[in-house]
Formats: C-alpha cells, sequence, structure tokens
C-alpha cells in the first residue's frame, strides 16, 4: 500500500485540486457556470480520497505543524471565516441577498396558490389542480400553497416545480 499511496495520492490531491481552483474561480465569476458546477461539486467530493491518502501517507511531518503556532491560528482563522458566510443562514437571518436568484424565485412560486400562479404557465387554476393531481400531488387544492401542495403530498417542492415546468413547456 505504501508503494500506491508515493506514487498516486500527491498527484491526484494536486490534480483534483486545480480542477477544483479552476472550477470554484469560473463559478465566482459566473463564467460558464453550467460546464463549470457539476465538475466543481463531483470532483471536489473525489477529492476527499487522494487527500486522505496524502494526510496518511505524510502523517508524520503532518502532527508536527499541530506543534507550532501557525496550524492552531491558521484552522482558528479558517473556522471564523468559514462561520461568517454560514451564521446568516445557520441562524435564519439571512436577508435573502446574495442567494441564487432562481432558488428565491421557486420559493416565491412556492408560496403561492395554484390560481396564482396558473397566469405565469398560460392556463386555468383547474388546469394546475388537474396537473398536480395527475403528477401524483393528491393534496392539490386551489386554496393552498403549492409548498403545501408538494409537503402534503409527501413530495419536495423541486418535484411539484418540474411537473408545473412540464405543464409551461406545451403548446
Amino acid at each position: 500500500m505504501s508503494s500506491l499511496l508515493s506514487r498516486y495520492a500527491t498527484p491526484l490531491t494536486t490534480g483534483l485540486f486545480l480542477v477544483s481552483l479552476i472550477s470554484g474561480i469560473a463559478l465566482f465569476f459566473h463564467v460558464g457556470t453550467t460546464a463549470f458546477r457539476e465538475m466543481h461539486e463531483w470532483l471536489s467530493m473525489v477529492l476527499i480520497l487522494p487527500f486522505l491518502l496524502h494526510i496518511w501517507k505524510n502523517w508524520r511531518p503532518f502532527l508536527s505543524y499541530f506543534k507550532r503556532l501557525p496550524m492552531s491560528l491558521s484552522l482558528a482563522l479558517c473556522l471564523v471565516a468559514g462561520l461568517v458566510f454560514a451564521w446568516p443562514a445557520i441562524t435564519g437571518s439571512a436577508s435573502g441577498a446574495g442567494g441564487n436568484p432562481a432558488f428565491a424565485m421557486i420559493n416565491v412560486v412556492a408560496a403561492g396558490t395554484p390560481g396564482q400562479v396558473a397566469p405565469l404557465l398560460g392556463t386555468s387554476e383547474a388546469e394546475v389542480v388537474t396537473a398536480l393531481k395527475d403528477g401524483g400531488f393528491t393534496a392539490a387544492e386551489a386554496t393552498k400553497p403549492l409548498s403545501e401542495i408538494a409537503s402534503a403530498s409527501g413530495k419536495d417542492t423541486m418535484a411539484l416545480m418540474a411537473t408545473l415546468s412540464a405543464m409551461g413547456n406545451k403548446p
């Protein structure tokens, strides 16, 4: 196993880190989002294994970092930086600004009733309710918000949005 670790841990960690770095920068600047998002997410997950192999291979030198102040300071700084970004979502104090606008719009639409959403789809309230029931949303009613219809039907809001989207794509 030592030979495998020596041969592949560091090169794979380096290669996957570079992929994550480049795709992360592209995502940050909103360049090629469609091309980079899935690549970034999946290959960053794959990066975990070679990272762990790299740590395993270099365990003794790695432990020596914990005997000095820079490692503690760096870890504390990274924790604080992460909490600064996550705190609004953790505490529920996020104003909604800065998130993905598509998801924000999904929440706006999901708060509406079939009657409120029907004009967006160029159809009637009754047709929306029928399409939802046909799509397995058994709790579909004209007076219920879409998010309640989804949860009462044992499905998620995204599945409901997919049903509505298919309905809106019909000629």
